[in-house]
């Protein structure tokens, strides 16, 4: 019962920090908080990676790195779309990063050159780069659109959980999570469909779209959220691990707060792109 009401408070902390950054309408709310996310989810994925300290102060410098390019990648989009005389200062910082990047591994020693730099590739393209493009979404879109996103990502855990515990049965992707079943997936999608028209009514979606389009949205949002839960399920099972951090009691770590963020960011710009064709 104690680890429930644990969770239940770190949750309800989580959810409103957020509702609360993209709601107040104040740029660098949202700026602080998902730099902070951003931050937190690099830091962890070295740590999760490196928990054996394989690495060394071989990984600890390059740790530092890539936090501090996590850091301007976020940053710097965000400013870039804001002020939109900035230019290419995304651009800038995305080349200093590599090129810092690749020039350091010269002076590293770890045990293996390419497994080093290999984890800070993917600790830029799977957590900083997706995080980054929420300033797309932010700014190019609207604030409400990404608060719409989360509400989805949550309606879609607690649908495929409640679904999942009373009825299911055939098992989604045992090889990487035994627990998930279809069962739970169809009943998140269900979930989320079931959503469309209650957002749509408090004007979180886009005045321009159709209730096909919002239905379309709930359906990728759905989808690409249990494929990003899968994604960091294949990693710490890969890894040993049952969670990403401790930082949200109840919980575990940010990564496991965000892994399905980190697919639904990047399917949710390329769903913008496409439906703005037609």
């Amino acid at each position: 019962m104690k680890k429930l009401i644990t969770r239940a408070i770190s949750g309800s902390i989580y959810v409103a920090l957020i509702v609360v950054a993209l709601l107040s309408g104040c740029p660098w709310a949202f700026l602080t908080l998902f730099a902070l996310f951003t931050i937190l989810g690099v830091n962890e994925f070295h740590n999760l990676v490196n928990h054996d300290n394989s690495m060394g102060e071989s990984h600890r410098m390059m740790h530092i790195i890539d936090i501090v390019g996590a850091t301007a990648l976020f940053t710097t989009l965000h400013f870039t779309l804001k002020f939109q005389p900035v230019g290419n200062l995304w651009i800038i910082a995305l080349l200093a990063y590599f090129i810092t990047r690749l020039v350091a591994q010269l002076y590293a020693h770890p045990a293996n050159h390419l497994h080093c730099l290999a984890q800070s590739m993917l600790a830029m393209a799977y957590v900083a780069l997706p995080m980054s493009l929420l300033n797309v979404i932010y700014f190019d879109y609207s604030p409400k659109l990404l608060l719409a996103a989360f509400i989805l990502i949550w309606l879609n855990d607690t649908g495929a959980y409640c679904v999942g515990t009373l009825i299911g049965k055939h098992r989604l992707f045992e090889r990487i999570s035994p627990k998930k079943s279809w069962e739970g997936f169809w009943g998140g999608l269900a979930f989320c469909i079931a959503a469309t028209w209650l957002l749509q009514w408090l004007n979180l979606f886009p005045a321009c779209w159709s209730i096909a389009a919002a239905v379309g949205f709930a359906i990728v949002t759905s989808v690409f959220a249990t494929w990003g839960d899968l994604c960091e399920s294949l990693i710490k099972r890969t890894l040993g691990v049952k969670d990403s951090g401790n930082i949200m009691p109840g919980h575990g770590g940010i990564l496991d707060r965000i892994d399905s963020l980190l697919l639904v960011a990047p399917a949710t710009l390329l769903y913008l792109l496409i439906i703005a064709l037609f």
